[in-house]
């Protein structure tokens, strides 16, 4: 069973940044296909960036320019940089994993509390 455990969350003022981190337990990390979600109280879970096994990123369009994916395969940790912190931001963030490119992720972690103050 693969585990993930994010960490890095806290509370931030607004314009702040954060780094959080996603460790993984597998040990053959590479092929996995990485997401950060997020869901804030009341709303839809949000997916905010993935990266592929090979290192291509997406960023949804709500956060692009504030937010950046990485990976550190060596680690076995995705990271997900935030700058520019906004209130908005206040979620709880998931990371996940799976091996296809088009299907559904199949792990999830448990996830790393975001709060920004204004």
């Amino acid at each position: 069973q693969v585990q993930l455990v994010e960490s890095g969350g806290g509370l931030v003022q607004a314009g702040g940044s954060l780094r959080l981190s996603c460790a993984v337990s597998e040990r053959t990390f590479r092929p996995y296909a990485m997401g950060w979600f997020r869901q804030a109280p009341g709303k839809q879970r949000e997916l905010v960036a993935t990266i592929s096994s090979a290192g291509s990123t997406n960023v949804a369009d709500s956060v692009k320019g504030r937010f950046t994916i990485s990976r550190d395969n060596a680690e076995n940790t995705v990271y997900l940089q935030i700058n520019g912190l906004k209130p908005e931001d206040t979620a709880v963030y998931h990371c996940a994993a799976k091996l296809t490119t088009y299907g559904p992720y199949d792990y999830w972690g448990q996830g790393t509390q975001v709060t920004v103050s204004s």
